[in-house]
C-alpha cells in the first residue's frame, strides 16, 4: 500500500479507509486503486468506513494518468482486471465484501468518486458534498455501481437524470433523492459516520455478514457479468473523438465540442 495515497487504520473493530491524495482531490491512480482493493480484500474489520482527506472525497479517475494517457494500464492492474473478469478490481472488492461498508463523504464524490460513494451500503454526507455522474461529459459510460445501485437508491427516472445530463447536485438535494441516509455538519462527519460503525461493529459479525450477503443475492445484479459490460464499453468509448475531446476540454478548461465520432 502506498502510505503517500492512502491510510488504512483500525479503530474499536472499525477499519478505516482515508484517501489522502488531497493535492487532487483524492483522484484515483492506478497505484490508488490497487490499494483499495488490497485494504477492502485484506481487512478482518467488523465495518469499514471510506473518506477523503481535505476538501474532497474523491474526484475520480486521476484524468492525466488514467484518461489522459494513451499508455495501457500497467500489466499488474490489467492482471487484477483479468481475474475479476474486466470489472474494476477495487470494485470487485467492495461489492462482494461481508464487511459492511460506510461512506463519510467529506466533500465532491464525482466520477468514480461516486461510483465509490454507490458502493458503500450507507453514507454519510458532510453539509459540503457534492455528487455527480460524470463519466457523460468525458464521452465515457459509468462504471457498473451506477448501472446498479444508483437507479435503486434514488428510482429510474432520477438516476437517468443523472447519469445523462452529468449533473452535480449537493448534500441537501441528495439527501432529499435517497441518495444518502444522512446530511450532517461537516465538523461532525467523522464522529457520525464512526457512532454509526462502531454500532454495527458491536453486533454478532456472523449474523452482520449474513445480512450483507442476503442483501446482495436479492437484490443485486451479476457485478462481474454487469462490470465486464461496462468496461467493454468505456473501451469501445475511450476511443472515440468525444471522449478525447471531453478530456482535452477539461484539461484545457474550457467548454467541450462533442461531434458524435
Amino acid at each position: 500500500m502506498s502510505e503517500q495515497e492512502m491510510k488504512y487504520e483500525v479503530q474499536d473493530h472499525v477499519g478505516v479507509i482515508t484517501l489522502t491524495r488531497p493535492e487532487a482531490m483524492n483522484s484515483l491512480t492506478y497505484t490508488l486503486y490497487a490499494s483499495l482493493e488490497d485494504a477492502v480484500r485484506e481487512s478482518t474489520a467488523r465495518a469499514l468506513v471510506i473518506t477523503g482527506e481535505g476538501r474532497a472525497f474523491c474526484a475520480g479517475d486521476d484524468v492525466k494518468q488514467i484518461l489522459g494517457s494513451s499508455q495501457p494500464a500497467p500489466a499488474e492492474f490489467a492482471e487484477r482486471s483479468r481475474r475479476t473478469g474486466g470489472l474494476t478490481p477495487a470494485a470487485d472488492a467492495l461489492l462482494l465484501t461481508d464487511i459492511p461498508v460506510i461512506a463519510a463523504v467529506n466533500g465532491p464524490a464525482v466520477g468514480w468518486g461516486m461510483e465509490l460513494a454507490l458502493m458503500a451500503d450507507i453514507r454519510v454526507a458532510s453539509e459540503n458534498a457534492k455528487f455527480g455522474e460524470l463519466f457523460v461529459i468525458r464521452g465515457l459510460c459509468c462504471d457498473a455501481p451506477g448501472l446498479g445501485r444508483l437507479a435503486q437508491l434514488v428510482g429510474r427516472e432520477r438516476a437517468a437524470e443523472l447519469l445523462f445530463t452529468g449533473e452535480v447536485i449537493d448534500a441537501a438535494t441528495a439527501k432529499e433523492i435517497g441518495l444518502v441516509s444522512r446530511v450532517v455538519a461537516h465538523e461532525d462527519l467523522m464522529e457520525t459516520a464512526m457512532t454509526l460503525a462502531r454500532k454495527i461493529a458491536s453486533n454478532p459479525p456472523l449474523a452482520v455478514q449474513a445480512l450483507k450477503a442476503g442483501l446482495r443475492r436479492t437484490l443485486e445484479p451479476d457485478w462481474r457479468d454487469t462490470g465486464r459490460w461496462a468496461s467493454e464499453q468505456i473501451g469501445r468509448l475511450r476511443k472515440t473523438e468525444d471522449s478525447k475531446e471531453g478530456v482535452a476540454a477539461f484539461l484545457e478548461k474550457r467548454t467541450p465540442v462533442y461531434v458524435g465520432r
